[in-house]
């Protein structure tokens, strides 16, 4: 308690282990799910760094051993998978530990997901359409632990996992119940090295979850209540741990709003995500940053549909001026953070906003946006954004 962060036990929607310090108790959550033999799934600089290192330390300290499979990319895909099914299969491991931030998360879920499965059964087999998950064999999905390093994703309470296909550069969700992880450890003292650019991208990631979901017209009044605190913490404590990296209350705070985010978007997401999947698939584009780069125009862009529900969360975020107050909030908490100004800053070509376009139409985030998405609007979006 004297670090101003609480510990807390919390099992919405799994099991949460809150507070710093608790990567001490990896082990023994790893023992308590049946796991003998974990493999440690993280990305090649998280791999090096000695936050991992102490991870590694407290799982060889119980007999568990020290494997780690890193060869992750920024936006990882079906190679990197098939690497890592490799590696689990070579060391004879019975679990994953998806340690970093969500690249690793997702592609640890994705090993533990296919590496038990037959070998006619393709991993484009289990996008989230429909009951596509019930063609996986669910007693062969290895238990799945998670450790966030990054405050964003919030890919370790999720049901879901998301892979870029490198044929075709487009990013799938790939489902089943069963990637939810066992155990989530949010440590927020694993967050505090996280580089400037980082915080502040996968903070916007979890403010654009929060964003989206409030503003999905699906019903799911738990979802909404989340989502608007989530806002709340994401508006007071991306700033200062922006500004001060150490600041460990504020970290929690923003591990909370990653969760939050993730949980909330069971509700639905929108059109923020369905032009940053695109680009992020095309170019390599940070997901988060992305997301802060078109969220002011996709406010626009929704704002018949959303002006009275944002001016009521601007009321309760304390935010003066209604929508035009809350996009203004956004615009300065984007300059702070120093996001660039739009797409065009990012690489993105105008020669190929019609093959994103389509690309954005086919996402299925595109679904929960409260205004429809038309090929005509979309491309207009994707304009407003260059």
């Amino acid at each position: 308690m004297s670090h101003g962060v609480p510990d807390r036990n919390w099992s919405y929607p799994t099991a949460i282990k809150f507070g710093v310090g608790r990567i001490a108790e990896l082990a023994v959550h790893a023992k308590e799910a049946g796991l003998k033999a974990p493999l440690l799934v993280t990305d090649k600089a998280l791999a090096a760094l000695p936050v991992t290192g102490r991870a590694l330390d407290v799982l060889e300290a119980a007999g568990l051993g020290r494997a780690v499979f890193s060869e992750v990319d920024p936006n990882p895909n079906e190679a990197n998978m098939a690497a890592g099914i490799a590696a689990y299969r070579a060391g004879g491991h019975d679990g994953v530990i998806c340690f970093g931030g969500g690249s690793a998360l997702d592609l640890g879920k994705m090993i533990a997901l296919m590496a038990g499965q037959r070998a006619d059964l393709s991993v484009w087999d289990l996008e989230d359409v429909g009951d596509w998950w019930t063609r996986a064999d669910a007693g062969a999905i290895a238990p799945i632990l998670a450790v966030p390093t990054t405050a964003g994703t919030g890919s370790e309470v999720g049901r879901a996992g998301v892979l870029t296909n490198s044929a075709t550069h487009k990013k799938k969700i790939i489902f089943h119940p069963k990637l939810m992880p066992v155990v989530t450890i949010c440590d927020p003292a694993l967050t505090v090295g996280m580089p400037r650019f980082i915080t502040a991208g996968t903070g916007m990631d979890a403010l654009a979850h929060c964003l989206e979901a409030y503003s999905s017209p699906i019903y799911h009044p738990m979802s909404q209540g989340i989502a608007l605190e989530g806002m709340r913490l994401v508006f007071e404590n991306l700033p200062l741990v922006h500004h001060a990296p150490e600041n460990l209350p504020a970290r929690g705070h923003m591990m909370s709003a990653a969760a939050m985010g993730a949980v909330a978007f069971q509700k639905g997401l929108g059109a923020i995500h369905s032009l940053s999947h695109p680009v992020g698939a095309v170019y390599g584009t940070h997901h988060g940053t992305t997301n802060a780069v078109v969220m002011p125009m996709v406010l626009d862009f929704n704002r018949a549909a959303i002006e009275d529900r944002i001016a009521a969360a601007a009321a309760y975020l304390g935010i003066a001026g209604g929508f035009d107050g809350f996009r203004a909030r956004v615009m300065e908490l984007r300059a702070e953070l120093a996001i660039p100004p739009n797409l065009t800053a990012l690489g993105v070509e105008a020669a190929r906003l019609d093959e994103l376009t389509e690309m954005a139409l086919e996402d299925p985030s595109c679904g929960g946006n409260p205004v429809e998405m038309t090929r005509e609007n979309t491309r207009a979006l994707f304009e407003a954004c260059m």
